[in-house]
């Protein structure tokens, strides 16, 4: 077992090594400058969009789709904002020192544009199923945009198979097992009982489909995010005054070919630069493909509206909830902080440490709560992504009630199980998505052009004339 579990790590080394970085990046630069900047350009809108009554209310929007715009990008937070931006943050921090956050924000500014690009695609080539319910993500977009016909299906086959993987792994078993551990720890709640009590919720929710995972994700997703948030900006403003130094490090140890910061020895530019990019992709997901599978589901008049929806998910995950991960953690003076046994405090514990470092031990309350929120959502958002992408593969609507109930069962023995190697295993899995989504985004970056000016001049200029002459009148 040691021999496989070395031989996966070698392989996720591979997989997240240097290619696959240079691939995420390449893509979101390439897309953010075939869109001319659009999409950093139209973040302002896209916000905007993102609480409009069209959006909202489901009810008042006649578009053709099976969930609000809101509710699809509450989905798609719901399986982004995850342990990713408590666990990742923190890891990233310590591996590749504070300038990793540096990096993490520039893969995410760049990646505003591969995650539009993508939930473009979702939304124009996506189809009904048998039940009259809206299916799309990277194996439609590829099924159906490919002229090369059987490249296509091979891509479309290979996503939707690693998705299916990635959804029992990095979307339910590693979450759960972090909030069972969590929870254990802060509260000493066995993990068996958490995860029979995370398992029935679990199942209860996916019981209604994507209508119930839309209304629950639209309620828990932005609470938990504000109840984070403020969490975070108490640590923060508390330890205001060491904060100038923490920022400071941060942008020492992006650029520096080497420095010792915070207690930690051996951060290089590469180090910060590999472990910030990969964990903000990691995070934000743009470019791996999974989100959106959430975007094909919503009711929109236009593809490019829900991709400007939908890339604000980028920026709420990395821009905001990321970066006050971080801030916290190089604030707070924690970053560097060795344990009982010499090794040198990570993932969660270091978030803990930094909340702990002004609030005592109502610090591990909040991140331990905030980490509930955050997997718990991730989970449900997944079991979407992954039920789609079964059915996908099987043209069943019987696979997808087998997949819920298979889904929900694996939550109680994650919950139970050590998965030190079905972390790698994972963390495999969520990679090979990316790589048909990439090559998705470069051969089909015309359509997204070409519908992104449709968009311009259909509805974009009109809206934004219509808002300025409202703020003058």
């Amino acid at each position: 077992m040691s021999r496989f579990s070395g031989i996966l790590s070698n392989v996720n080394d591979f997989v997240w090594g240097p290619v696959m970085l240079v691939l995420l990046v390449g893509t979101g630069v390439f897309l953010m400058v075939r869109l001319k900047f659009r999409p950093l350009r139209n973040l302002g809108y896209a916000l905007r969009q993102v609480f409009s009554k069209h959006s909202i209310k489901k009810e008042h929007n006649a578009d053709a789709g099976d969930i609000s715009p809101f509710q699809s990008l509450m989905t798609a937070l719901a399986a982004t904002i995850g342990t990713g931006n408590i666990v990742g943050v923190a890891t990233a921090m310590t591996l590749g020192g504070p300038g990793a956050l540096f990096w993490m924000w520039i893969s995410a500014l760049f990646g505003l544009a591969t995650k539009y690009g993508e939930s473009v695609l979702a939304v124009y080539y996506r189809q009904q199923d048998q039940k009259g319910e809206m299916s799309g993500g990277p194996m439609f977009s590829i099924k159906n945009g490919f002229k090369v016909k059987w490249l296509g299906a091979i891509l479309a086959g290979a996503f939707a198979v690693f998705a299916v993987i990635a959804s029992f792994g990095i979307g339910n078993l590693t979450q759960i097992n972090s909030i069972a551990d969590a929870v254990l720890g802060t509260f000493n709640i066995p993990t068996w009982i958490t995860g029979l009590v995370i398992a029935v919720l679990v199942g209860i929710v996916l019981l209604g489909g994507i209508q119930s995972i839309g209304k629950v994700s639209s309620k828990i997703v932005p609470v938990m995010a504000v109840f984070y948030a403020a969490g975070c900006i108490i640590v923060i403003v508390l330890k205001l005054d060491s904060l100038p130094v923490g920022v400071g490090q941060i942008m020492d140890s992006a650029f520096s070919p080497a420095s010792v910061l915070g207690g930690v020895t051996g951060f290089t530019f590469a180090s910060a630069l590999r472990f910030g990019v990969a964990r903000g992709v990691f995070s934000n997901e743009a470019g791996l493909g999974s989100a959106p599978i959430a975007a094909a589901a919503a009711k929109t008049d236009h593809p490019c509206r829900q991709g400007y929806i939908n890339m604000t998910g980028t920026f709420f995950d990395t821009i905001i909830v990321c970066t006050l991960t971080g801030l916290a953690i190089a604030g707070s003076g924690v970053l560097g902080s060795l344990d009982a046994s010499g090794e040198f405090v990570t993932g969660a514990s270091l978030t803990i440490a930094a909340f702990g470092s002004v609030m005592g031990p109502a610090g591990s309350y909040i991140v331990t709560i905030g980490l509930i929120l955050f997997a718990f959502s991730t989970i449900l958002g997944w079991s979407y992504y992954g039920e789609k992408s079964l059915e996908y593969l099987t043209h069943s609507i019987r696979a997808r009630y087998i997949y819920r109930a298979v889904f929900a069962g694996i939550v109680f023995v994650g919950a139970i199980t050590s998965l030190k190697t079905v972390w790698n295993f994972s963390d495999t899995a969520n990679g090979l998505m990316a790589i048909p989504n990439l090559i998705c985004l470069l051969v089909l970056s015309k359509v997204i052009v070409q519908q992104t000016n449709d968009f311009d001049e259909k509805f974009l200029k009109r809206e934004k004339m219509m808002r300025r002459q409202a703020k003058h009148s």
